[in-house]
């Protein structure tokens, strides 16, 4: 029967959870991913760049008060957090919010969706990987007196306060597309070999938390709290320093939606996809909460603002030697290793839901029969990241990133009641997010259209064209490739 267009808008994708986890095609992602790994994916994701970078960026806004914004984006992200843990229970598939979207709330808006997803990720490993080689470059010159040369560290399009965008010749950021090579021959080795990987990276990562937190206890001084909010009228004052600074802190908690991209190789996904969510939120947010009580007590909040790799000089002033720096800067070197890594991965699984259902070219879903990885679809991702952060300044991509993940939150929150209703009295019991099909996801959509507020009108601009690229995909190539048209 000839489908209308509103039909083929609307349409959705029937859920079919024991299909998904028996299913033994050529191109189907294997099994092989424990509660473990998968929640070390989600720390892995989100305690990155974020932690190293966000105090510098909110204690100038909140000062010690800064402590109450990690709460209120800790609450933000939980609200999103267990909606994904209830779709992730109904839906076990790859595709995180696309393929909630999908079978919920229709294939165009679920493609939309898709095409958040893409900028969030891709952009995010390329801004992540940026800052892997500032991290580099600081190790290499405190441990061996030796730095990257100004020429193979720098990218050739640049924004500039003066003169806007600039280009210069002969420019090229070498290490992140090193990074990106080393991440995508991982990668093409198997979902099981990039986990394990990646959990190994994440505990390394969490010490080197911990032992920010044992010596920056040691200078602990209770008088750095008063007065615990900002009194600095030139930029915020009280309570609105607190929630600018949330609106900072936020973007922190960006990567525990990369859990649900796992889902069609995760052992028992029904069970630990929604466990590992909820865990790697739990781990996530009291490490913040640690690290943001340490470096407060150690060090006055005047004297964040500007400060480069802070939680580094935070200990060196503590203790008077290098070395803890020289430790601090190994870890974040392998922070932003792993962040890149499970970033990149996340990208190519959302690729591969996108491409199954039919909605663009069949390539990134092919599965190699040797690792179970799709390897076309990750050496095409990784040449567009490693393009991307080799040659482009960072400053460009994080707004975009924003904006492409409290999009895909909004979405994930809005599908719960509309899955609820869907399934009705007869769905099967598991998790649901408590307080009714309404309370939590509303707070969340609103939280997010609240943090999207602040985002500047030129991400809107470049964010609406690349809506209309999406659009025209759909329209074009998607609507009539779909399988289930």
């Amino acid at each position: 029967m000839n489908q209308t267009l509103v039909q083929k808008l609307t349409r959705t994708k029937p859920v079919d959870s024991k299909s998904s986890e028996h299913a033994t095609s050529s191109n189907t992602l294997h099994r092989s991913v424990g509660l473990f790994p998968l929640t070390m994916i989600g720390v892995g994701a989100t305690i990155g760049t974020g932690i190293f970078f966000t105090m510098v960026e909110a204690v100038p806004k909140a000062g010690p008060s800064v402590i109450l914004s990690f709460l209120i984006a800790a609450v933000t992200a939980g609200l999103t957090a267990l909606c994904y843990a209830e779709l992730s229970f109904r839906i076990p598939a790859s595709g995180s919010s696309y393929s909630f979207a999908y079978a919920t709330v229709g294939e165009f808006l679920a493609f939309v969706m898709a095409a958040c997803l893409l900028l969030e990720y891709g952009l995010a490993a390329s801004a992540v990987a940026i800052g892997w080689s500032d991290y580099l470059n600081n190790f290499l010159n405190n441990a061996f007196g030796w730095h990257i040369p100004e020429m193979l560290r720098s990218p050739s399009i640049v924004a500039t306060a003066t003169h806007g965008i600039e280009f210069r010749s002969g420019h090229i950021n070498l290490p992140p597309i090193i990074l990106v090579v080393l991440c995508c021959l991982l990668l093409i080795r198997g979902a099981k070999e990039s986990a394990t990987t990646n959990a190994i990276m994440v505990l390394i990562k969490l010490a080197i938390l911990i032992f920010f937190v044992v010596v920056a206890f040691t200078g602990f001084d209770i008088n750095n709290f008063h007065p615990f909010f900002s009194p600095d009228g030139v930029h915020f004052t009280g309570a609105a320093g607190v929630t600018a600074a949330a609106a900072t802190v936020f973007f922190s908690f960006i990567g525990l939606d990369t859990v649900a991209t796992a889902g069609e190789e995760v052992r028992n996904p029904k069970r630990n996809v929604p466990v590992g969510i909820l865990a790697a939120l739990v781990i996530v947010t009291i490490f913040y909460m640690l690290v943001a009580v340490a470096a407060m007590g150690a060090q006055p909040a005047r004297m964040f603002a500007g400060q480069e790799a802070g939680l580094a000089v935070i200990l060196q002033n503590v203790t008077g030697h290098t070395w803890p720096a020289l430790v601090l800067a190994a870890g974040a070197v392998v922070s932003v290793f792993s962040v890149t890594l499970v970033t990149i991965y996340g990208q190519t699984r959302i690729l591969y839901a996108i491409s199954k259902d039919g909605l663009i070219s069949p390539v990134f879903q092919k599965v190699s029969p040797r690792t179970g990885a799709p390897t076309r679809n990750t050496l095409i991702v990784c040449i567009v990241v490693g393009l991307v952060a080799g040659f482009v300044d960072a400053t460009f991509l994080w707004d975009m990133v924003s904006m492409g993940t409290l999009t895909a939150f909004s979405v994930v929150s809005l599908a719960v009641p509309v899955m609820r209703r869907k399934t009705g009295p007869t769905a099967e019991k598991g998790f649901r997010v408590p307080g009714g099909p309404y309370l939590v996801p509303g707070l969340s959509i609103a939280a997010c259209l609240y943090l999207m507020f602040g985002l500047s009108l030129t991400t809107y601009t470049v964010f609406a064209i690349w809506m209309s690229a999406a659009v025209l995909t759909y329209l074009l190539y998607g609507m009539r490739h779909s399988r289930l048209n």
